[in-house]
């Protein structure tokens, strides 16, 4: 999109903030990162966000080894499951803040045992939520979506946008100033 941006790892324990609904569980791990890195600056927007995959009720974030990968991508075969992005903006001039949740619903395709194994000796499945990226290797096994697809890649900009609109900050202005400047 063009904005200049800063990258502040938040550094919460996020293992501490796992009750309630999934909706409820990344919409507070949102607040609590950009709060501990609003904090820490003086001025700007923070951004906060969590992306958790749920199926059945249980919630899938980052699989701790290969063997956990597997198992989430083969319970994750030939179904449907939710992707659940918590996003919380503050100004940090201020204190203000707005946050949602966007949820999209996602189907695999059905995996054979080789594609599973394959796709996780990729590395790609190992720091992703549900182990896989639907921008990455893992857009192979994806049979359809519906919603927002940045969402499911780990930042929905459109709920981004609403919520900074909410705080008076008008993102196209800042898009513009950064024109062709090289910014992540």
């Amino acid at each position: 999109m063009g904005l200049p941006l800063t990258i502040v790892p938040s550094g919460i324990d996020e293992t501490q903030h796992q009750a309630g609904s999934a909706a409820d569980y990344v919409k507070r791990l949102a607040e609590v990162k950009a709060s501990a890195v609003a904090q820490r600056i003086k001025s700007g927007l923070v951004i906060g966000a969590d992306t958790v995959v749920v199926i059945n009720d249980q919630i899938l974030e980052k699989p701790r080894d290969e063997s956990e990968a597997q198992d989430m991508l083969t319970s994750l075969s030939g179904r449907w499951h939710q992707v659940l992005t918590g996003v919380c903006l503050i100004r940090a001039e201020t204190g203000n803040r707005k946050s949602g949740c966007e949820v999209t619903r996602v189907r695999f395709t059905s995996m054979r045992p080789d594609e599973v194994q394959w796709y996780v000796a990729t590395g790609e499945p190992m720091d992703k939520a549900g182990a896989y990226a639907i921008q990455g290797y893992g857009a192979l096994f994806i049979e359809r979506i519906e919603g927002d697809y940045l969402n499911v890649v780990g930042l929905p900009l459109r709920l981004v946008y609403r919520l900074a609109t909410g705080l008076g900050v008008d993102l196209k202005k800042d898009m513009s100033r950064a024109g062709g400047e090289e910014s992540a």
